[in-house]
């Protein structure tokens, strides 16, 4: 089964860096656009960052970009985001989405269970 694991959140200080690590099994990855969600307390679940499959298009919410970078490893079945210059607002649960096949008619999205980041400030 699809299976979608985070890593990497915590305690930050503020203008920090920290690089969270989406690692996936159970589907052929490099088929599938991988993207990172935040939701912070209280607030709406939002879009970080997108890669399409395999490594293609890449588009930032205009809060993050300029300091924030997504990238895959599709040897390995991996996705990261560097996150640097954090901020206070930055503090939300982020979530790895996988979004596909591509190759199909019908595409399922899958969600990892999500690593706590917080900006200590």
């Amino acid at each position: 089964q699809v299976q979608l694991v985070e890593s990497g959140g915590g305690l930050v200080q503020p203008a920090g860096s920290l690089r969270l690590s989406c690692s996936a099994s159970g589907l052929r990855f490099a088929n599938y656009d991988m993207s990172w969600y935040r939701q912070a307390p209280g607030e709406e679940r939002e879009l970080v960052a997108t890669n399409v499959s395999p490594a293609g298009d890449i588009k930032y919410a205009d809060s993050v970009r300029g300091r924030f970078t997504i990238s895959r490893d599709n040897a390995w079945n991996k996705l990261y985001l560097q996150m640097n210059s954090l901020k206070p607002e930055d503090t939300a649960v982020y979530y790895c989405k996988a979004w596909g096949p591509n190759n199909r008619a019908v595409r399922l999205a899958y969600w990892g269970k999500g690593t706590l980041v917080t900006d200590s400030s």
